[in-house]
């Protein structure tokens, strides 16, 4: 693939979170795909991405998120992605706060054949949770 192809790629998925819709992800997911960062207690597969993404809409159902750089290279895709929703849903055991959020979060994939095979994902939860007054202030 070339690196804009990958890229595409990228942004397919981001469409597809953004719209919930993710019904294509077995078309851009290879079926080994393996999540390296999954939350505790998720499935690192596809199913338990799908499951992940599910509940972060619930609890976000105006999630959106927004590419602030995309570099591909080689067999990796690096996205650096802003996120934003106000929080209608429980998140991590809390009920919902009606207040809006937005964070930044990093993410790897390796891109095999035209499909993504692995993720490895960074997000700053800290800033999040302070915005929804779940976590102390900074001083």
């Amino acid at each position: 693939m070339s690196p804009e192809d990958t890229k595409a790629l990228g942004r397919q998925i981001v469409e597809a979170i953004n719209s919930g819709n993710f019904a294509n992800f077995d078309k851009i997911f290879a079926a080994g795909y393996v999540d390296r960062t999954a939350p505790p207690g998720v499935g690192t597969d596809l199913a338990g991405f799908k499951q992940t993404l599910t509940a972060l809409r619930a609890a976000f159902p105006d999630l959106r998120y927004t590419i602030e750089d995309e570099i591909a290279a080689g067999d990796r895709l690096v996205h650096r992605l802003s996120g934003r929703g106000t929080q209608k849903g429980e998140f991590q055991g809390v009920p919902a706060t009606g207040k809006q959020a937005s964070w930044a979060e990093v993410h790897i994939g390796r891109v095999v054949d035209g499909k993504v095979v692995e993720h490895w994902g960074l997000g700053d939860q800290q800033a999040m949770m302070k915005q929804l007054e779940l976590a102390p202030a900074s001083r």
